[in-house]
């Protein structure tokens, strides 16, 4: 590869670095072509880039970014994600199904430097939509209470008003 193939790659990184959250590093050592296409098919689908590049040439573009990488030993491949916890959960779950290959050799999220089981912990939360769906449901709760005390209260007076109503029938023939 000469000079200007390795600084359009760099430059092609640095671009899709801009606009992540998260970047993980693994050892892709292991896989055969079939896998290696099947994950980067889930991640495509998943809106994740997953780049093989020469470690020094990550290296590179990762520090040109403004953040500050890790020195990366052996075959690395370099996930891309705005979505740390999709990219997280994709990564550990196709390891669990083909004996942990890729190996996550640690990252980046949000600038800071994370390690593997920081990567692990990521991939067990629930997705973004998982925790909005509860938040909401935590916050009709209380409102759902607040109506059905509120017509437990209606009940009381329309049994209350009946009451009265026989009473007065009762007391006027």
């Amino acid at each position: 590869m000469n000079k200007t193939e390795k600084e359009e790659l760099v430059t092609e990184l640095k671009t899709k670095i801009k606009g992540a959250k998260a970047l993980y590093y693994t050892d892709f050592t292991g896989l055969n072509v079939k896998r290696m296409t099947e994950l980067r098919r889930r991640f495509r689908k998943a809106g994740v880039d997953y780049v093989v590049i020469k470690n020094t040439l990550a290296l590179r573009a990762i520090n040109e970014s403004g953040l500050t990488g890790t020195r990366l030993r052996g075959p690395t491949g370099v996930v891309v994600s705005k979505d740390p916890v999709t990219a997280a959960k994709l990564l550990t779950d196709f390891a669990k199904e083909n004996d942990q290959k890729p190996a996550v050799k640690g990252g980046l999220l949000d600038g800071a430097v994370i390690d593997e089981k920081q990567v692990k912990k990521l991939a067990s939360m629930p997705s973004r939509e998982q925790m909005l769906a509860e938040l909401g449901a935590g916050l009709q709760s209380p409102m759902a209470a607040f109506v059905g005390a509120l017509n437990g209260m209606f009940y009381m007076m329309v049994g209350a008003l009946e009451a009265l109503r026989t009473q007065r029938e009762g007391a006027s023939a």
